[in-house]
C-alpha cells in the first residue's frame, strides 16, 4: 500500500461495516480463490476467510462477522486486520460510507470484443474438431511421410531478403494469432485480457495476461491455456491437407511447406516450462500450485545458498515448508527443471545464438560497403532491419519489464 492510500484509509473498528467491490469466488481444493475481475487481483483464502468475505458482503459489522466466525469454527479471528488486508488488495469500496481509493484497472486488449461474440470458443465441439483435423493430418503424413518438409523448405526463394522478411512476417502473424486464441477464449469466459510484448530469458515473446481465468471452471481454464497450441496444430494440419492436394513444384506448395514449418516451430518451445509457457500454466493448474515458478525459484535460491554457505544459512527456513504437501513436492521437482532448463538455455545462447547473430549482423554491415550489388545491398539491409530490429526490441522490452513494478500474475496467498 502506498503512503497516500494508508493516510486516507478510514479506521476499521468493531462497529464498522464494509462495502465490497464485485468479487468472484471459486473453491479450489481446501482453499477458495477470491478475486476482483476488474483489477485482475486474486488471492487464495482458507474457508474461514471466504466465509468472512461473504459475511462482510452481506452487510454485517466487523464485530458481528467475528462473532459468527467464532460460533461457526470455534476460533478467534481479527476481522479488522482482515478488512485492512482486503483494502490493500483493492477489494473494499467503502468503510462506514467513506470511499476508499480505487486503483485504475489495467487496460484490456480489444475492449469492444464481448463474451457473446466469441462464445463459440468454449463450445465442447471445438476441441473435438481440432482433434479430428489433427488426426487427419497425422494419418496423411503416415501414408505420405515425404510431405513433411525439411528445413530447406524455409528457403523457398533464392533471395535471402525475401525469405527473411516473409518468414518474419508469417512468424509474427502466427504468433499474434496464437495470442489472440488465448484472448478470445478467455473473453468467452468473461475474462478481460491484455496482449503485450515480453521476454522469456533470451526470447522475445508476445504474451497475454488472462489471470482472471483463475475464477473459471477447470475446463475453461485448460481450454484458455491450450487454445494457442490448438491454433498452431489446426493451422499446421490444414497446411498438410494443402500439401497433399497441390503440385510439389507449385508456388502454393512451396509457400505452404514453409508456413507449415513456421506453425510447428513454436510447439517444442511450449515444453520449456521453466520459461512459463502455455504448458507451464497447464502444469501449474493440474498440480494445484498457486505460483509454481515463484515458489520453485525461491526454493532453488534457498538450496543454492545452503550449498554455497552451509554455515551462514544453516538456520534459514525452507520456503517450500510452508506449502501444502502436494504443492511442496511439485515445487521441489519443478525447481530442478527450472535450474537445469535455464542453464541449458543460457548456455545455448552464449555458444550458438549470440555468435550467430553477431556474425550475421557483421556480414550485413560489410555488405553495405561500396562496391556491392543492388541485391546485396537489399539483403544486407533486410538482415539489419529484421535481425537488428528484433534484438533492439528485446532490449527495450527487457528494460521496460525490469523497471515496471507489475502485479504478479499468479494467485497469491494472504500475507505474501
Amino acid at each position: 500500500m502506498t503512503d497516500t492510500a494508508a493516510e486516507v484509509q478510514p479506521r476499521v473498528g468493531p462497529a464498522s461495516r464494509v462495502a465490497l467491490h464485485e468479487l468472484s469466488m471459486r473453491r479450489d481444493r481446501d482453499e477458495w480463490i477470491v478475486g476482483r475481475m476488474a483489477t485482475r487481483t486474486f488471492v487464495a483464502l482458507p474457508s474461514a476467510g471466504a466465509r468472512a468475505v461473504r459475511l462482510l458482503g452481506e452487510g454485517l459489522s466487523v464485530a458481528r462477522t467475528q462473532e459468527r466466525l467464532r460460533a461457526d469454527t470455534g476460533e478467534e479471528f481479527d476481522i479488522a486486520d482482515f478488512v485492512a488486508d482486503l483494502a490493500v488488495l483493492g477489494f473494499v469500496a467503502r468503510i462506514d460510507n467513506r470511499p476508499l481509493p480505487d486503483p485504475t484497472p489495467p487496460r484490456a486488449s480489444l475492449p469492444w470484443l464481448r463474451p457473446r461474440h466469441v462464445r463459440f470458443a468454449l463450445h465442447p465441439v471445438l476441441p473435438v474438431a481440432v482433434a479430428v483435423l489433427t488426426a487427419a493430418a497425422v494419418f496423411i503424413l503416415l501414408l505420405r511421410p515425404g510431405l513433411l518438409p525439411g528445413y530447406r523448405a524455409l528457403l523457398w526463394s533464392p533471395h535471402g531478403s525475401v525469405v527473411l522478411l516473409s518468414g518474419a512476417a508469417a512468424g509474427w502473424t502466427l504468433l499474434l494469432a496464437h495470442e489472440l486464441a488465448h484472448l478470445v477464449t478467455a473473453r468467452a469466459a468473461g475474462v478481460p485480457g491484455r496482449m503485450r510484448l515480453g521476454t522469456r530469458l533470451q526470447f522475445l515473446v508476445m504474451q497475454t495476461d488472462i489471470s482472471g481465468i483463475e475464477l473459471a471452471p477447470r475446463r475453461h481454464r485448460l481450454t484458455a491455456y491450450l487454445s494457442g497450441i490448438a491454433l498452431n496444430l489446426s493451422v499446421a494440419s490444414a497446411l498438410v491437407l494443402v500439401l497433399a492436394v497441390t503440385d510439389p513444384a507449385s508456388t502454393v506448395h512451396r509457400l505452404s511447406a514453409a508456413a507449415l514449418l513456421l506453425a510447428l516451430m513454436p510447439l517444442p518451445f511450449q515444453l520449456m516450462v521453466f520459461t512459463r509457457t502455455d504448458v507451464y500454466f497447464v502444469l501449474q493448474d493440474l498440480t494445484g500450485c498457486r505460483d509454481l515458478y515463484g515458489d520453485g525459484l525461491a526454493y532453488a535460491r534457498y538450496r543454492y545458498r545452503r550449498a554455497l554457505r552451509p554455515r551462514t544459512h544453516a538456520g534459514e527456513d525452507d520456503p517450500s515448508a510452508r506449502l501444502p504437501r502436494h504443492e511442496r513436492r511439485a515445487v521441489r521437482v519443478y525447481s530442478v527443471v527450472l535450474v537445469v532448463g535455464t542453464a541449458a538455455c543460457l548456455a545455448f545462447m552464449a555458444a550458438v545464438t549470440l555468435p550467430l547473430d553477431i556474425a550475421l549482423l557483421a556480414r550485413a554491415v560489410r555488405g553495405l560497403a561500396p562496391g556491392n550489388t543492388p541485391a546485396g545491398y537489399a539483403d544486407s539491409a533486410a538482415v539489419l532491419v529484421t535481425l537488428g530490429g528484433v534484438n533492439v526490441l528485446w532490449l527495450v522490452t527487457k528494460w521496460r519489464d525490469h523497471r515496471s513494478r507489475r502485479r504478479p500474475k499468479e494467485v497469491a496467498r494472504p500475507g505474501t
